[in-house]
């Protein structure tokens, strides 16, 4: 048998003894494994203390207490004990999976942090951790739990640490930790790590609210006892067999309340919240009804969550009445089941082993979801991944239809784009238009609970840059710049390859005639995997063309410049690659110039652009000239500045205009001067093409009430 475990010195023996019986539901040989993970993290932490003087084994211990209130297995417990190991002690994953199993190590793994590896910022480690954490966590949901009761024990200990740290750390619970929580349904312990995060964050007014609190319990009890007494009353009249609980908002979320609605601490103690808890689905509704004629219920304030449960496997009724002397009563209605669930989430598969297919399932939504946050990574960076997952962790939802009658869950403010992508990663990428309850609408619009969707595509349609302003998921927003990025390299290859090719034909140089050694040779040299890379890089100027033909020809007599003389003809719809500026807003007919900017590829400038005259002046060999390649159909944005007089019907007289000319009006703004005899209008039309602007300025001139019109630059690109 294993000798008994060390404990440190001044370490209270009872804490440890009142572990070991709640091990009760363990079998003898796996508490005799809980017994010796103990003893190896007491002997690994023996010389380590916490912040607060206390020998460093209490903290494993009481992770390791609160995983075992959730009834999880052997492994999960021990790598409770065992989590920082790894981490604070030089104990390697290998010696754990040798000690202790195979699990154990790999979910020590998973909850041991970075700190070893070097980063450029907090921010950025704390992504990384993030991340891995995540990608543990799709793999053995346990993770999530163990380093959620880490959390927790870690905020309710962190008196006598810097107050700067306290509040970092305590802002990150509320921001990850939290949310992830409430998105596993662990509610109970949602509101605890946000009541104390509060008091950390905001101890003066967690003081102020919880005396006020306290103050107001004293003078709603009458009330609150006769609207239970009544409900009882009622719900035993319909045959109902009922509990009937008080629920009281904690301290973070009546701040939240009073902070986000603008109400004062009496407004947002207003209403009373009360739980009912049946035996069964039946007799949710029975007790609905029931309820409904004692109080008189709230047009617009019934939520059916039985019916349609969301994400996290919350299932409840609810309703608000007009109770008593006016007052609002939210309620709550839903069976003891449902009520495991909505405190103890994926833990009440642990807790409770008759829980039944309600755990189950979600257990697999759990690791359904979990999967998809992993899916947001697209090869970008942790601090985007971070980003983007963090949008996915709020929890409020709408529940919207596919044409086959699916239904979707996906957060609240969610648009088609959001959808698009949830369907498909295809689906967003080709998306070009959709339809909502049959009706076509734009991509930027806001999902409602109840609509019908419907997603138009296209096979050659691509990501638009613009919907990044819009869309609220992190699958979507990762997806649209993955597949932007590979759009830019694509681009820019094809923009580089053109450079490049009038840059050998300066030379006298046919680019067909070099021999494919000499590429190979330059690919080489350059550090890449092909010469697609290198005319990537080229397009997005991080290697001049002059350069990179002088090693491809291998001269060394050819002096360095920066662009060619030779012109380079574009379309303007090359996309990502090739950008019209917005000071100057170039169209087909305005003599151009091109400046390659590293990372961003080529900008294109009308030549008398007030942006550029500097930099044309002073570094003349990093501008090109470019010149418009003849293309029928391709729209550009434009500026225009109209003065009108300012008389009745002018702004209807001047869009009807520029209607007729063929143009179309994306924009409209309107000032007036102090006189208020003139009103100047500014428009963003599309046109082809200088004679197509030239004709709309010529129809807007011969209005009588216009005094002038010109084209409008912007300031800088």
């Amino acid at each position: 048998m294993d000798p008994a475990p060390q404990l440190p010195a001044n370490y209270e023996a009872d804490a440890y003894s009142v572990f070991l019986d709640s091990l009760d539901y363990l079998s003898p040989d796996e508490i005799e494994r809980v017994k010796r993970a103990f003893d190896f993290a007491a002997r690994a932490h023996a010389s380590q203390k916490r912040a607060s003087g206390e020998p460093y084994i209490t903290h494993p211990l009481a992770v390791a207490g609160t995983v075992v209130d959730w009834r999880m297995d052997a492994d999960a417990v021990c790598a409770a004990l065992l989590h920082d190991t790894m981490e604070d002690t030089g104990t390697s994953k290998a010696e754990l999976s040798e000690l202790f199993g195979k699990e154990v190590g790999e979910l020590v793994d998973g909850l041991s942090k970075l700190d070893k590896m070097e980063f450029n910022s907090y921010q950025e480690a704390q992504a990384e951790n993030f991340r891995k954490m995540l990608m543990a966590m799709a793999r053995d949901l346990r993770v999530v739990m163990i380093k959620l009761a880490d959390r927790h024990h870690n905020i309710q200990t962190m008196a006598s640490m810097r107050s700067d740290k306290r509040i970092r750390i305590a802002r990150e619970t509320l921001e990850i930790y939290a949310p992830i929580a409430l998105r596993l349904g662990l509610n109970k312990l949602y509101q605890e790590l946000r009541d104390i995060c509060f008091h950390l964050i905001h101890p003066h007014r967690a003081a102020v609210l919880s005396k006020a609190l306290r103050s107001a319990r004293a003078h709603r009890q009458e009330t609150q006892t006769r609207i239970v007494q009544a409900m009882c009353d009622k719900l035993a009249h319909a045959g109902v067999v009922a509990e009937v609980l008080r629920r009281e908002r904690g301290l973070h979320s009546i701040f939240c309340h009073m902070k986000d609605r603008q109400q004062s601490f009496s407004q947002v103690l207003d209403t009373y919240a009360f739980r009912v808890l049946v035996d069964n689905v039946p007799g949710c509704y029975l007790a609905l009804g029931a309820l409904h004629t004692l109080y008189k219920p709230v047009p617009g304030k019934f939520s059916d969550y039985i019916a349609l449960p969301k994400a996290n496997g919350y299932q409840s009724l609810h309703t608000t009445l007009i109770g008593p002397y006016g007052v609002p009563v939210e309620m709550q209605i839903r069976t003891r089941e449902m009520h495991r669930v909505a405190e103890d989430g994926v833990s009440a598969n642990w807790l409770y082993k008759d829980a039944g297919a309600s755990c189950a399932e979600l257990q697999i939504k759990t690791h359904k979801w979990l999967e998809s946050l992993l899916e947001t990574r697209g090869g970008g960076t942790s601090s985007e991944f971070f980003e983007d997952v963090k949008v996915d962790l709020f929890p409020d939802e709408v529940y919207v239809f596919t044409p086959k009658g699916r239904i979707m869950s996906l957060p609240q403010g969610a648009t088609l784009v959001d959808f698009a992508y949830a369907v498909h990663t295809d689906v967003g990428n080709r998306c070009t238009a959709a339809r909502i309850n049959h009706e076509l609408a734009p991509l930027r619009s806001e999902l409602k609970n109840g609509d019908l969707v419907e997603i138009i595509t296209e096979p050659d349609a691509k990501p638009n840059p613009a919907w990044l302003n819009y869309v609220k998921t992190g699958r979507a927003r990762s997806r649209i710049r993955q597949a932007l990025r590979i759009t830019q390299q694509e681009e820019s290859a094809r923009l580089g390859e053109r450079l490049l090719r009038q840059e050998l034909l300066s030379l006298g140089v046919v680019p067909i005639s070099i021999p494919s050694t000499a590429w190979e040779t330059l690919v080489r040299a350059s550090g890449q995997q092909s010469i697609e890379e290198v005319y990537a890089d080229i397009g997005l100027g991080k290697r001049l063309p002059s350069v990179v033909a002088r090693r491809l020809l291998a001269r060394e007599d050819m002096s360095v410049q920066g662009m060619s003389g030779r012109t380079i003809a574009i379309h303007g719809n090359e996309g990502l690659a090739i950008q019209l500026a917005t000071c100057c807003q170039p169209i087909p007919g305005d003599p151009i110039v091109g400046s390659i900017r590293k990372g961003r590829g080529m900008v294109v400038h009308t030549m008398d652009c007030p942006s550029i005259l500097k930099s044309r002046k002073d570094e003349p060999n990093k501008w090109l000239d470019v010149d418009w390649e003849p293309e029928e159909g391709r729209m550009f944005d434009l500026r225009l500045r109209v003065e009108v007089k300012n008389q009745r019907g002018v702004l209807a007289q001047v869009a009807s205009t520029i209607s007729d000319a063929g143009s179309n009006i994306e924009h409209m703004a309107m000032e007036a001067d102090p006189d208020g005899h003139v009103t100047t209008l500014h428009f963003t039309i599309k046109v082809n093409d200088r004679k197509h602007l030239a004709l709309i300025m010529r129809n807007v001139r011969h209005i009588q009430e216009v005094l002038r019109i010109a084209r409008e630059r912007g300031e800088s690109a």
